[in-house]
């Protein structure tokens, strides 16, 4: 029998079979890194004046006397920080919008609390004038940058210092802030590495694509004592494409379930630092961005493709879940029933965390909210992420199985339901 050896590789052919397995390995590494769970969206800004962190500590004939004396407190207090006229309680009362307990304890007759008080800015300004307010920055690019046990994040993952900036109420900032939610191609284009960059072309295209002017750059960098131990952070302010040093701070949280409050707290005060260089006239946008309309280099606009198409995959499937989900409404209101149809279904048993808006009036509908949710079916766990008396509290749900179902199980305990990406609005 004869045998016939295979003709031998040349070294061209060895050289375009190597450069075709890096090419593949690269899309793969690519396609992984704009895949996934990783954004944060922003809240919607409002124009309200917000006033957090104010501090009582009241006593009364009862709870709920004493509550009330502490929100009632709170709102002097509030007024008297945003330097207002001198004006009765009921008056102050009538411009509230809404109390936020950042967080408090209630005893029989006495109230310790941190509450946030939000003004609502129309009639507010009757008293205290809108002309300051009015002039505001131009569109900024925020980057907040965490720096922890020796890694640089930004979008990549999901990180407390995200979710800080995210949740930021930024309606009455003089800072006009543009804060990608880290979603698809933001961590792409988005990277620690970028703020180190010097060439304007880069950063034209990638503010383009956020319509914004200029950069901002707070760094938060967080020291873990040890293991449920204090965390010190030292933030610095950062601003354009030059990386140009404003300012610097240091705060400590007494231990790791304090840290969201600490960033927030930080949060705050780096508004105020940019709002200070925007009066001192340090934010004007670099006039060396304004580069016309140069031509995108080649490897840019290759990533921003990737990105665009998984958006574009994103949008598309979502639209077809919230599609089955009117057709499966439609279908339950005829009296008919239709097989839904199945979009990767989370695998039996499993439990998914999924953020719930609650409209909240006051304090019982926010009481009767939250029973409600945790009674509904299928739920495990309902936990607080923040309240809001007289506007939109948010809850954190362990539930078994997918959005849609959840939303279903709330429908049935009487609530109106309107759903969004990874996250329901819920009313009476």
């Amino acid at each position: 029998m004869m045998r016939f050896a295979p003709p031998p590789i040349g070294r061209s052919q060895a050289l375009l079979i190597v450069a075709l397995a890096l090419f593949a390995l690269c899309a793969a590494v690519v396609f992984a890194q704009v895949d996934g769970e990783r954004g944060i969206a922003p809240i919607a800004a409002s124009s309200d004046i917000s006033v957090t962190g104010v501090e009582v500590d009241v006593t009364g004939e009862d709870a709920q006397d004493a509550r009330a004396k502490g929100w009632e407190a709170a709102q002097r207090l509030a007024w008297e920080r945003l330097e207002g006229p001198e004006l009765s309680d009921s008056q102050i009362g009538a411009m509230v919008s809404a109390i936020v307990i950042e967080q408090e304890q209630l005893g029989p007759r006495r109230y310790i609390a941190r509450l946030g008080v939000i003004f609502d800015r129309q009639r507010a300004n009757a008293y205290l004038g809108g002309e300051e307010q009015a002039r505001r920055s131009a569109p900024m690019l925020l980057v907040p940058v965490t720096v922890s046990a020796g890694t640089q994040l930004v979008y990549e993952m999901r990180n407390p210092w995200q979710r800080a900036w995210a949740e930021y109420q930024a309606g009455s900032s003089r800072i006009n802030y543009v804060r990608p939610s880290g979603a698809g191609s933001d961590s792409l284009l988005i990277t620690y590495g970028q703020t180190g960059r010097r060439s304007r072309l880069w950063w034209r295209n990638v503010l383009d694509q956020f319509n914004a002017s200029d950069v901002l750059i707070p760094i938060a960098n967080l020291d873990y004592s040890y293991p449920g131990g204090p965390v010190t952070g030292r933030f610095t302010a950062h601003h354009g494409p030059d990386n140009t040093y404003l300012a610097s701070f240091e705060m400590t949280a007494e231990n790791p379930q304090e840290l969201p409050t600490m960033l927030a707290q930080a949060v705050t005060r780096f508004d105020a630092i940019f709002a200070r260089a925007l009066a001192e006239g340090l934010l004007q946008p670099d006039p060396t961005l304004n580069l016309g309309t140069p031509e995108i280099d080649p490897a840019l606009l290759r990533l921003i493709e990737v990105g665009q198409a998984a958006d574009a995959r994103e949008r598309a499937e979502r639209a077809a879940r919230e599609r089955a989900a009117r057709e499966r409404e439609t279908a339950e209101t005829d009296g008919t029933i239709s097989a839904a149809p199945i979009n990767t279904p989370p695998p039996e048993g499993s439990v998914a965390l999924y953020t719930v808006q609650v409209q909240t009036p006051d304090a019982a509908a926010f009481n009767a909210a939250l029973a409600e949710v945790r009674a509904a079916s299928g739920v495990r766990t309902a936990g607080i992420r923040s309240t809001a008396i007289g506007g939109t509290s948010v809850l954190t749900v362990s539930y078994t199985g997918s959005i849609q179902d959840l939303a279903g199980a709330l429908r049935a305990r009487g609530f109106t339901v309107q759903q969004g990406n990874n996250a329901l609005l819920i009313s009476r």
